[in-house]
């Protein structure tokens, strides 16, 4: 019987992906866990493997296709089976169809899947979602399914329920129109450069962010002269390693572990809000904002508060360069329990960063200057860096924003208990 390749999910947020190239062509015998094809999503390019082995048939979406999450991309025929002729398959809604799925080879779907009611004929749903419509008297030939090839899930039998008892929201202001926007310029004045999917992916979530997250941000000023004394011992102290230092640490470094210990030292800061609970994070899972081509992305780095800083440091710069190269893996940018965004080497002073749920803060960091400095009267140079905090102030508010930032800026001032 032919297996079926599809199209995975890697992303919590992911609804479509990319097939940037096939690896193997079509006709050609593959073995289960060869690589057959590379997905890009809008943060990261992976390798997708077989299934099972045998004949590699039915090349259903082309190299550079918008492929909805579940489509069927291929087949894979048994020794003796042969390929058979395909019918269009449904589109995911708002995507382009990319995928079909052959007629005759097709596997055949669990019983308990393909409905025998008369409400439903051939839909397909889950038995759990069968039994919600059942009780609420839904008819699930009204309801669109999500599932892999538009099977219908408990979340869509749900979402129709509450449709029928929830008041319509109020209609929301459009936006301006492409063509509204086009009509300012003049003809020849402006090149279109089409959005890829990281960079769509980025205006949905910090809409989204700005939307529903009530943001409220508290700032300080922070002394780095001690700081920067203790950076410039520790890289003139580290050891060689084939003729390299074992280590060369940034300010941003510093700052990691800096804010991953003021939360640890301030734990009800470090959490995310849900509707039900606060979730308490055990350890400072601290996402750093890494400029990539078309956006960017947080490469997170785990347990914070407990690594050195050689160990951050060299982390961060193995998470940064495969970053850039979109080569990291969905376990090491989804989640963290705060973020930090630094825009100091580019000469920025301060500015305030939208969080990125479930975060509920994020910490921008602006550049070092010499700035005038007063202390017990007598006026001198020191080199002063500001950072504002953002919060999602349903889950930190003003006063526990300035406590988690008052503590952020002990270790800066203070670095040496850094290294306790």
């Amino acid at each position: 019987m032919a297996t079926e390749i599809i199209l995975p999910k890697v992303d919590m947020d992911m609804a479509t992906g990319r097939i940037s190239r096939w690896l193997v062509a079509e006709g050609a015998m593959v073995k289960q866990g060869d690589a057959v094809f590379e997905m890009e999503t809008d943060k990261a390019a992976m390798e997708v493997e077989a299934p099972a082995s045998g004949m590699l048939g039915n090349i259903l979406a082309k190299e550079g296709a918008e492929v909805p999450v579940g489509q069927v991309v291929a087949w894979i025929y048994a020794e003796g089976e042969k390929p058979s002729a395909i019918a269009p398959a449904a589109p995911a809604p708002g995507v382009a169809p990319a995928a079909a799925a052959p007629v005759a080879a097709q596997p055949a779907a669990p019983a308990a899947v393909i409905s025998s009611n008369s409400d439903a004929g051939a839909l397909r749903a889950t038995p759990l979602a069968r039994r919600i419509a059942h009780t609420a008297g839904l008819n699930l030939s009204a309801v669109a399914g999500s599932g892999p090839h538009g099977r219908i899930v408990r979340a869509d039998v749900e979402k129709s329920v509450a449709a029928r008892t929830t008041p319509a929201p109020a209609a929301k202001a459009a936006p301006i129109s492409d063509a509204a926007v086009l009509k300012l310029f003049e003809p020849g004045s402006f090149t279109e450069l089409p959005h890829d999917n990281m960079r769509r992916t980025i205006a949905r979530r910090l809409v989204e962010a700005k939307s529903t997250v009530p943001h409220f941000y508290v700032s300080a000023d922070c002394r780095l002269d001690a700081l920067l004394k203790l950076r410039a011992e520790l890289n003139a102290a580290a050891p060689k390693i084939s003729d390299a230092p074992a280590w060369k640490l940034s300010i941003n470094d510093m700052v990691i572990k800096a804010w991953a210990l003021a939360l640890r030292d301030v734990p009800m800061a470090n959490v995310s809000w849900t509707e039900n609970a606060m979730v308490v994070h055990a350890h400072a899972d601290i996402g750093v904002a890494v400029s990539v081509q078309g956006g960017l992305i947080t490469p997170i780095v785990r347990a914070a508060e407990t690594k050195s800083l050689s160990v951050i440091s060299n982390e961060m710069k193995d998470l940064a360069a495969r970053a850039k190269a979109r080569k990291l893996k969905p376990a090491e940018y989804n989640g963290g329990s705060s973020a930090i965004s630094n825009l100091g080497m580019f000469g920025v002073k301060d500015f305030a960063a939208i969080i990125n749920p479930p975060h509920a803060t994020i910490l921008a960091v602006g550049s070092g200057d010499q700035r005038p400095v007063a202390e017990k009267g007598v006026v001198f140079a020191a080199t002063v860096m500001t950072v504002t905090l953002s919060t999602d102030h349903r889950a930190v508010d003003g006063a526990l924003g300035a406590e988690v930032l008052a503590a952020f800026r002990a270790y800066i001032e203070k670095p040496l208990a850094m290294l306790l």
